[in-house]
């Protein structure tokens, strides 16, 4: 059996891929690993469990509700609502366990399964390795240990989560909203309550779009993969601003008032200012990925904050910060964490502070943004490759090498191996596009003629 858990959770097409005996089997697992069943004298442990809108999530909720109860955990249903809700209500109720059901910015018929520990923090790979152990032990033959009578888990739903992460957000704003006109693109999904209520509380005018999840229509032509719909909005109520997230609402991108999009390397660019002039940025840091954009770096260095780049995936970024201190990370997809107010990315709470900081300046979002000059970058897959060669291949290395000696200081070469598929990514940054496309067409031809 391959591994299960991918980058962020198990997915797959629900029903097909992720099946209602998977999502039991897994809970069930977890309940054993996580909760360490058995092992609580006189605890019983708790589970937060939540879901997107997605029409399968109803099925697998039952199914990972009726796995965590069965192993005697007790279960607190708190609907749909976004991960970062159901990573910080883990962690503000004392719960032992969070599961969120979603494929995040993935299509409809995609779903998937998050655990959080205690805390509301995402699990070490040991952790999850722990649970795909006991879980393949127990679907070849090992029987469960299955508690009777009153050791069985009782179901609750915990309607007050709403209003407790809602106002948690307003509670960690460093101002009011007053006098902004802002857009939301919810993508039918997670958010589509959330979002508005917070915005709305912390005094901005409002006005939404995909905030209408029918079950079936998450992230179809809206949110943050599609910003079409949103910037039209922004241009034609005369916003100030729109914020537009995924399915799972753990991610944030931004449009100005022309319409014109900010992504995530930005909106990280405007909060580690706002974050440094507010004494709020440990150790003068913000982290990102060796995505994030070189204009990005160039910006962060003029003003005299150091980037800590890791491996793509927020998992990366949040396991820096963790380590070392830092208060924020992020990625260019709009995945940004807050860690001293969220142990994930979390799109609202992002939102509401870029918000905050174009109220508490009176600058426009686009004025705020300008701090980094987003470079021209270029990414091209290379499939059907050898990608464990990319990083010893002696003819690449030559090829990168040439590569970087014409970019100069003002552009980037990098070369990275799939994490799912037999493919290697190119990526050049250029001050010139035309320049970036070249050299990056270049590079994806020797890999091929490399490693093909």
């Amino acid at each position: 059996m391959g591994r299960l858990f991918g980058t962020d959770g198990v997915r797959g097409v629900a029903n097909a891929d992720l099946t209602a005996e998977l999502a039991l089997g897994l809970s069930v697992a977890a309940a054993h690993v996580l909760g360490e069943v058995g092992t609580f004298a006189g605890h019983r442990p708790t589970a937060v469990v939540g879901r997107d809108p997605r029409a399968s999530g109803e099925f697998l909720e039952a199914a990972v509700v009726a796995g965590l109860a069965s192993a005697g955990v007790d279960v607190l249903r708190v609907g749909v609502l976004p991960t970062p809700a159901v990573a910080y209500l883990t962690g503000a109720l004392g719960a032992d366990i969070g599961v969120m059901l979603s494929a995040s910015h993935n299509a409809m018929p995609d779903n998937g399964i998050k655990f959080f520990a205690r805390g509301g923090h995402k699990l070490a790979d040991e952790l999850e390795d722990r649970i795909e152990t006991v879980y393949e032990q127990h679907r070849t033959g090992e029987p469960w240990a299955r508690p009777t009578g009153a050791g069985v888990g009782r179901i609750s739903d915990y309607a007050e989560g709403f209003d407790r992460y809602v106002a948690h957000l307003i509670g960690v704003l460093p101002n009011r909203l007053d006098g902004l006109k802002v857009v939301l693109d919810e993508a039918h999904g997670a958010a589509a309550r959330v979002s508005p209520e917070a915005f709305a509380r912390a005094g901005a005018e409002i006005v939404t779009i995909g905030a209408e999840p029918d079950g079936l229509n998450i992230n179809d032509g809206c949110g943050s993969t599609h910003l079409e719909l949103l910037r039209a909005a922004v241009v034609e109520h005369g916003a100030d601003l729109g914020i537009a997230h995924d399915g799972d609402a753990d991610r944030c991108l931004a449009v100005d008032a022309a319409g014109e999009e900010i992504d995530g390397d930005q909106i990280l660019a405007v909060l580690a200012l706002a974050m440094r002039d507010a004494g709020q940025l440990r150790k003068g840091t913000v982290v990102g990925t060796v995505m994030s954009n070189l204009g990005f770096k160039i910006a962060m260095e003029r003003e005299g904050i150091e980037l800590v780049q890791t491996a793509v995936g927020d998992r990366y970024v949040l396991e820096s910060m963790k380590d070392q201190g830092y208060a924020l990370g992020g990625e260019q997809s709009g995945h940004v964490i807050v860690l001293d107010h969220a142990t994930t990315g979390d799109g609202t709470l992002t939102g509401l502070m870029l918000a905050a900081r174009v109220a508490a300046t009176g600058r426009t979002l686009a004025e705020l943004a300008g701090v980094m000059e987003r470079l021209p970058q270029v990414l091209i897959n290379v499939p059907d490759v050898d990608k464990s060669r990319v990083s010893t291949s002696p003819e690449l290395a030559v090829a990168v090498t040439e590569a970087e000696r014409e970019l100069g200081a003002t552009g980037r070469v990098l070369l990275r191996q799939s994490g799912t598929e037999p493919l290697v990514r190119v990526m050049v940054e250029a001050a010139d596009i035309e320049q970036a496309r070249a050299v990056a067409g270049r590079l994806a031809d020797v890999v091929k003629s490399t490693l093909g």
